[in-house]
């Protein structure tokens, strides 16, 4: 009795994060309500994003995100990371929940709310260029970014690792759910998605706002003291599985050395995993 309640409420903790703390209704309308879906049932985008993995994967895909300068200028002027980290992360998850598992009515609902709120997102970097969160390149670096920081953390930290085709049929859906966001040219298969990431180096660089985000997620996270072990462990999971030319741009997570990065990330990813009941 006593694991039980540990696990129980181990899970709701976490749910609460994530999803606010109407998680339980939530979650229950977005995996039981009737009618049909984007994606059938254990297809490789619902593997991804039903998997722990995520939770490396979420923070792996801000740091590399945060390094497009007028990303993250949008970022650091209008989603208020700072001011409200686990709303921002409640409404991510969400999203991610929805468009994944949701029926095709509430999906398509959550995507027409985001373009709604990408119309209004626009403002100028600190270098002076314009910026617009609808801009179909940014759009597009947000998509390849995120969709490979998942892809990355789920077949390093995954309870069920993709095969090759699996992991071409994850990029494929996923890129469903970027063009209805008005991305284009979205990669297909995941050697089109590691290109596209490559193609976005010349644009990347460590801006003071990226700087800022990074030591933020990296080092100063919004939790009580007694859990930041745990997330030392996710984070140092996700930077260690940034391209190393990212990774040399980010501090190190001072809980843990990066040698032990790898084993850390799966020991918190498994604790997680087993915390977290089924939709």
């Amino acid at each position: 009795m006593g694991v039980t309640r540990a696990r129980s409420s181990a899970g709701g903790a976490i749910l609460a994060r994530v999803a606010g703390p109407d998680a339980t209704a939530v979650r229950a309308r977005i995996h039981r309500a009737p009618g049909p879906r984007w994606f059938a049932a254990g297809s490789p985008i619902q593997r991804v994003h039903g998997d722990a993995s995520m939770f490396v994967g979420g923070l792996r895909a801000l740091l590399l995100q945060s390094l497009h300068p007028l990303a993250m200028a949008g970022v650091a002027a209008h989603s208020g990371y700072r001011g409200d980290p686990w709303g921002r992360l409640q409404r991510t998850s969400t999203f991610i929940a929805t468009t994944t598992f949701a029926t095709v009515d509430d999906a398509q609902h959550a995507v027409d709310v985001v373009r709604a709120v990408h119309e209004r997102v626009r403002g100028r970097a600190p270098d002076g260029r314009p910026y617009a969160a609808s801009d179909p390149e940014l759009l597009r670096w947000v998509h390849v970014a995120e969709t490979q920081s998942f892809l990355v953390a789920h077949q390093t930290y995954g309870a069920r690792p993709l095969d090759a085709a699996g992991c071409d049929e994850y990029v494929a859906q996923a890129g469903d759910v970027g063009q209805r966001l008005g991305v284009v040219a979205v990669p297909r298969t995941r050697a089109a998605l590691d290109q596209a990431i490559r193609d976005y180096r010349g644009e990347l660089t460590m801006t003071p706002q990226a700087r800022d985000a990074a030591h933020f997620l990296l080092l100063e996270p919004p939790l009580p003291y007694a859990v930041r072990p745990f997330y030392a462990g996710l984070a140092a999971a996700a930077r260690a599985s940034l391209p190393a030319w990212a990774r040399a741009e980010m501090p190190d997570v001072r809980l843990v050395p990066p040698r032990l990065a790898r084993s850390s990330g799966g020991l918190v990813t498994r604790a997680i995993r087993w915390a977290l009941p089924a939709p």
